[in-house]
């Protein structure tokens, strides 16, 4: 699962994060994930999610971070082993916290490897900036350091894009720029066209593409995945939807 919190410093009225947090017992229990990534989180929401996800570990945490900063975090299943991790920024130096000159904020990305009975999943979340030319050199910083972690462990992209489905980005991830046949080592959608609105800005209605996008490659068989548009208790958990994907090992 994943899913755009909104920052929780931003004054959205009714719809502040104060507001939203109560029904996140009751969201999260609905799909009973293996991993869910959050994108602009900041400390007190990772706090307060941490105490609510009991069964849960999460990495992607910059500590100590600035009470602005927004963290992309990824919560796993304890049952399940973090044997790699890493955290970057979408930059020329993404060891460093730095942003390209066309980006409004340092982006990041959390790469973590996971382990369980014998199986291992790479799952990355991300969260990019608005400048098509950023994205781009974003989604090929990504690619690069995924190349460097085994190739034959099936892996799973979720994240806030910020562009659409089929965007120069996107492309680059699931290799529809590229002449090569062999696909094997780029990533495809779970949803097809029409892709499906995910930001509604608190309105329960789509106003744009869908720019929450959960990608997939390896040895993974969808099985089912859905855009969650529901209230709880006439509330919506974020003004971005929740994407849910539901995968079975293919072999």
């Amino acid at each position: 699962m994943t899913l755009n919190l909104r920052f929780g410093l931003a004054d959205d009225g009714p719809n502040k994060w104060q507001s939203r947090q109560k029904i996140f017992p009751a969201l999260l229990a609905k799909y009973h994930t293996d991993f869910i990534g959050f994108q602009e989180a900041n400390s007190f929401q990772i706090d307060y999610l941490a105490d609510i996800l009991t069964a849960y570990n999460f990495i992607g945490r910059r500590n100590p971070a600035p009470p602005f900063w927004q963290n992309n975090i990824i919560f796993y299943k304890k049952d399940w082993t973090c044997v790699y991790k890493e955290h970057f920024y979408l930059s020329p130096t993404p060891t460093v916290p730095s942003r390209p000159l066309k980006s409004l904020w340092p982006r990041q990305c959390t790469i973590g490897m996971f382990e369980k009975k014998h199986r291992r999943l790479i799952c990355a979340n991300t969260h990019f900036d608005f400048d098509a030319s950023v994205q781009i050199e974003s989604a090929k910083l990504i690619m690069k350091r995924l190349s460097y972690l085994p190739s034959d462990v099936p892996a799973i992209l979720i994240g806030d894009f910020n562009a659409a489905p089929l965007s120069p980005g996107h492309k680059i991830f699931t290799g529809k720029n590229q002449n090569s046949a062999d696909t094997k080592t780029y990533f495809q959608s779970i949803f097809q066209e029409p892709f499906p609105g995910t930001h509604h800005g608190f309105t329960g209605e789509a106003n744009g593409d869908q720019i929450d996008w959960i990608l997939y490659r390896g040895t993974l068989d969808i099985k089912d995945c859905k855009i969650d548009r529901d209230t709880i208790e006439d509330v919506y958990p974020s003004d971005h939807f929740p994407l849910y994907a539901l995968f079975k090992w293919s072999n």
